[in-house]
């Protein structure tokens, strides 16, 4: 079986996450008081402070998203951690696993190859993702994390991916815009919280994480990627569609509970 990297030019996911885990309280915290103000985004940042993603295995070319999807929850039950998502020529791909090298990719995907899980694959190494890209020139690459972010706008939501061939949840999703180009996040809400830097609300920019709980002082249960302007993009709950909603709104305003950045 022989192997090559991808090109960079893949379109962005735009339907069906499978990671497990979900928007899972953990961290108990009371709402801030400050939210951002409407207007530009805070100043550029320099540095990420969470790990970049490694190499990746890419299987599959489908012209039927169901049949990507099939192949998603088959490799995730393998323990794979994949997700699908739309390619060139209206064909639905499949990406799994973050690996510290080629070889160990290229291994992995031999063996779902042996367990009849795949056929073909290519091994896409972190020098394809945005991040290799763009850098930290200006706001490049927060610019190119809300654009992801909006790309899912539309795609069905699953609690806590029990149902995540219907879509994916809140920290699958901020998970997904974040290992697309090229840095990778926790899987829990808890795990966000906790792996990024307290940011003021007034000091947000695009791509950083807002959170929201219940009364005060219950556990953190939501996540949201900052876009600007008060905006954020979110999977809302079961049987609704990941979409747009503002800080501003008296629902989010009460249960606002801290941002998140993963830049400095």
């Amino acid at each position: 079986m022989k192997t090559r990297r991808t090109g960079s030019g893949l379109a962005l996911v735009i339907v069906v996450i499978s990671w497990t885990s979900g928007c899972q309280a953990g961290v108990r915290v009371n709402p801030s008081p400050v939210l951002p103000a409407p207007g530009p985004a805070a100043g550029p940042s320099a540095v990420a402070t969470v790990t970049r993603t490694g190499f990746t295995v890419q299987a599959g070319a489908f012209s039927v998203l169901a049949n990507a999807v099939n192949l998603t929850q088959a490799l995730n039950s393998a323990g794979l951690d994949a997700f699908a998502y739309p390619a060139e020529s209206g064909l639905y791909r499949v990406r799994f696993g973050d690996f510290a090298s080629g070889d160990s990719a290229a291994k992995e995907a031999g063996r779902a190859v042996e367990a009849g899980l795949i056929k073909e694959y290519f091994i896409v190494s972190p020098g394809d993702h945005p991040i290799a890209r763009l850098g930290f020139r200006g706001n490049e690459l927060r610019d190119r994390l809300a654009v992801t972010a909006a790309s899912f706008i539309g795609a069905a939501y699953a609690w806590g991916g029990a149902t995540s061939r219907e879509g994916f949840d809140c920290s699958g999703l901020a998970r997904a815009v974040y290992q697309l180009n090229g840095l990778a996040l926790p899987r829990s809400v808890t795990g966000q919280y906790e792996a990024g830097t307290a940011v003021a609300g007034d000091r947000l920019s695009k791509g950083d994480l807002v959170f929201f709980s219940g009364p005060t002082g219950a556990p953190l249960s939501h996540v949201g990627i900052y876009l600007g302007n008060g905006t954020f993009i979110h999977a809302p709950g079961t049987g609704k569609v990941v979409r747009k909603d503002s800080l501003g709104n008296a629902y989010f305003r009460d249960r606002f509970s801290g941002a998140r950045t993963y830049f400095r």
